[in-house]
């Protein structure tokens, strides 16, 4: 039974399949649901919502988000709702949306807060000699 609980987390969690994901940094209303949030994707954030991409929001209280993606023919909506912990919503960002890598909202679901975590340096090399 564990491994069918292993094989459904994974399918409902966002893969490297998708190219990007986006995170509107704003709270929003959590009653928006595919309509709504599609045309916050196309107004507020000034976003194509139908580009298969991922989009990413989240409630004031931190306990719910709920993510939009196009499908080839119509929209998926995933909701996560916290019992008792809370989302560690990024702050103090310049930007109304954050470019989001696979990894990283994978941990920001798990609890990680992602400003907090710091990758090592990126190094660039011309020559091995």
């Amino acid at each position: 039974m564990a491994d069918q609980r292993d094989t459904i987390r994974h399918v409902l969690r966002p893969c490297d399949a998708i190219e990007r994901i986006y995170l509107c940094r704003e709270f929003v209303d959590m009653r928006k649901s595919i309509n709504g949030l599609s045309v916050l994707v196309e107004a507020v954030l000034q976003l194509d919502p139908f580009s298969s991409h991922l989009f990413v929001f989240c409630n004031k209280k931190r306990d719910k988000i709920k993510m939009l993606i196009w499908e080839r023919n119509g929209f998926v909506l995933w909701y996560k709702r916290l019992e008792k912990q809370r989302f560690r919503w990024p702050k103090k960002l310049e930007s109304d949306v954050i470019e989001l890598d696979v990894q990283s909202i994978n941990w920001l679901l798990d609890g990680f807060d992602l400003s907090k975590m710091k990758p090592h340096q990126s190094l660039h090399f011309t020559t091995v000699l």
